[in-house]
């Protein structure tokens, strides 16, 4: 009977999954901005997203997020799209400052949580934490620990020269 209840519940798992993986993300554009046809500022231009404009954020790639309007579909900077519900009351003018800023909260967070993989949850309910900083000082290595690592594991130093200064 138990693995009857286990094959069924897999079962069920398995049928429902592809439809919440189908589920997207919802935002709201921060800025008007041009939609690219692929992840770069360089890319050809797909249409446009206009200042407040509900969007349905597709997927996520690095610094961009592909997103979907009533017109188009294309890849815009992450920083120019909030994140989240489209339907809030609030309409105070350090509210809409705060959002266009890319600031939120009571921290004043800058929104770049999805460059990092954080999300402004994670960085709203960050605390300070000293017995984990102090771990991961005691953690450091020294030149002479690193050399000894690397030799054991017949790691050999070879020199890299610098880049060229960028011609202006």
């Amino acid at each position: 009977m138990k693995k009857l209840i286990i094959i069924s519940a897999l079962s069920v798992s398995a049928l429902v999954s592809p439809y919440v993986a189908l589920a997207a993300d919802m935002g709201t554009a921060l800025k008007t901005d041009s939609l690219r046809v692929e992840p770069f500022a360089d890319a050809k231009t797909a249409g446009n997203i206009n200042r407040g404009e509900a969007l349905e954020i597709l997927t996520k790639q690095g610094a961009w997020l592909k997103v979907k309007n009533k017109k188009n579909t294309g890849w815009v900077r992450i920083l120019s799209v909030k994140r989240g519900s489209t339907n809030s009351t609030s309409s105070s003018s350090s509210d809409v400052l705060n959002m266009a800023s890319g600031r939120a909260g009571t921290g004043n967070v800058v929104a770049t949580t999805g460059v990092r993989g954080l999300s402004s949850e994670d960085l709203k309910s960050a605390k300070f934490n000293e017995p984990e900083i102090k771990l991961m000082e005691s953690q450091t290595q020294t030149s002479a620990q690193a050399g000894e690592f690397a030799a054991s594991g017949r790691l050999k130093s070879i020199s890299i020269s610098y880049l060229p200064a960028p011609k202006q």
